[in-house]
Order: C-alpha cells, then structure tokens, then sequence
C-alpha cells in the first residue's frame, strides 16, 4: 500500500512536471528585458522565447512576432527547441507507460509487467528530465554572460524570464518522479534477489526402498 501511494505521489509530480513543460516550451518569456525610459506612459517590455518575441507596451498593446527562420537564431536556442520538444515528447510517453505499471490500476497485467512497464516509464521520465535541464541551464548562462558584458549595452541586456524558472522546477518534477519510479521497482526485484525462495528438500522414497533392499541383502 505504500508503495502504491508512492507511486501515486510520483505520477502526480510527473503529471505537474508535463504540464510545466509544455508551458515552458511555448511560453514567450524565456529572457525579459523592461526598458522604462524617461516617462511611464512609454515603458515596454520585450520579451523572447523559443518561437516568438513578444512586446508589452504599458498602454496595454501587446504584439509578438513569430521566429520562422530557423538557421539564423543562435545554437543554444535552436538547441533549446529541439531539446524542450524531445523532453515533452518523453515526459508523455512516460505518462501513457507509468498509467499502465502504477499498482493502484489495472492495467498491464501480472506483477512483473507492472513493475517493468514503471521502471520503463522511470527511465523516459528521467530522460525528460534531463533534456529539460540542459536547455534552461544553457539558455540562463547565455543570459547571465550577456548581462555580466560591459561591451553590450543596457538596453540590450535581459533577465532571465517565468519560462526558464518554470523549465527548471518541471525538470525536477520530471527527475524525482522517475527515481521514485525505478527505485520503487528496483527495490522488489532487490529484495527477490536477496531472499531468495526456500526450497525445501525431501528424501526420494526410491532412495528409502533401494536402502531397505540393500540391508535385506546383508541379512
């Protein structure tokens, strides 16, 4: 019973860490930059993502233009999106196999496809985890590296934005529930390894008779 509410604990973190995932995939503000300038009245806020730049006017005007060329953005992003998608594509898959193992369902059949099917959905789990880690690490460094310039100017600088803190919790939804997924299932088949089944050994009673003829021999 443990076990299962464990499990359920970690579907729920993975389920949450999806759903950050996907939101941070799509969401317009991986770097913030707000320029106030002399008046109020005028003050924007432009924002960047993955596949859009968005700006904010302070009248309430927003605008965003789509990024369609893919060859003329910087590596880390183009590395950015292909890794977040990779990510969101293995978190759901780790949903669909995680739903059929979880002991609280019943689904996948006997015990050790249940238990192979949480394992499997674990690793993807984990993997999602990590594919969504490299990209916010990387995209933060750049941001940090460009603010730290003093060859770059201030109205050029950005901040780290709501998406990237974002992709950062769900990648650590996204790992701890795959190691409670395969810790889960790595403890039972543990535990068959190292207490094996008792086999009991009884006498042949063809041993028994052939030992009570050999006596009779001897008589």
């Amino acid at each position: 019973m443990a076990s299962a509410s464990l499990q359920f604990f970690a579907f729920i973190l993975a389920l949450s860490g999806v759903f950050g995932d996907i939101a941070a995939t799509l969401l317009p503000n991986w770097k913030v930059n707000a320029d106030v300038g002399s008046n109020i009245i005028t003050a924007i806020t432009q924002m960047q993502g993955l596949w859009m730049d968005c700006t904010w006017y302070s009248t309430g005007m927003f605008s965003c233009n789509l990024k369609y060329s893919i060859l003329s953005l910087p590596v880390y992003i183009q590395a950015a999106r292909s890794t977040m998608v990779l990510s969101c594509i293995l978190s759901a898959f780790g949903i669909c196999i995680t739903t059929v193992g979880m002991k609280c369902t019943r689904l996948g059949g006997d015990t050790d496809s249940k238990n192979n099917a949480c394992f499997a959905g674990g690793i993807c789990f984990i993997l999602a985890g990590i594919f969504g880690l490299v990209p916010t690490c990387w995209y933060t460094r750049e941001i940090i590296s460009n603010f730290l310039d003093q060859t770059i100017p201030e109205s050029s600088k950005h901040e780290p934005g709501g998406a990237v803190y974002t992709g950062f919790i769900s990648a650590g939804f996204l790992l701890i529930a795959g190691v409670i997924f395969c810790s889960s299932c790595f403890k039972r088949q543990q535990g068959a390894w190292i207490y094996p089944p008792k086999q009991h050994h009884f006498p042949s009673t063809e041993q028994e008779s052939n030992a009570g003829y050999s006596l009779k021999d001897y008589v």
